[in-house]
């Protein structure tokens, strides 16, 4: 996703949270759209340093990976975690993605 679409995710989407994560997530169905769904990241410095924000991205990038099957294909994602999500075990932060692309692909 572009800078751009962020905004346009956060202005005009519905908003989800969890334990571990806040996600926006807009229908897009636009001429020009790309197929598949598009999800973006943005782990803000309060979360910690970079080496702790680059691991939390990592870590929610694969279960986003393994689960983005479940999202329809016309949907812009926008996921912010929570500083939880740093000390979370991978499957419980993978069970929260899953049930965020249900969500979201509906």
């Amino acid at each position: 996703m572009r800078r751009g679409d962020f905004r346009r995710v956060y202005d005009g989407g519905s908003r989800f949270t969890g334990p571990l994560f806040i996600a926006f997530c807009l229908e897009n169905t636009g001429p020009d759209r790309a197929p598949g769904p598009r999800v973006g990241f943005t782990v803000p410095r309060a979360i910690g340093k970079s080496v702790v924000r680059n691991r939390i991205r990592r870590r929610v990038r694969e279960a986003v990976r393994l689960a983005l099957s479940a999202a329809g294909p016309n949907w812009d994602i926008v996921i912010n975690p929570r500083r939880s999500a740093a000390s979370a075990p991978f499957e419980a932060v993978q069970a929260e993605i899953e049930r965020l692309m249900r969500r979201c692909g509906t």
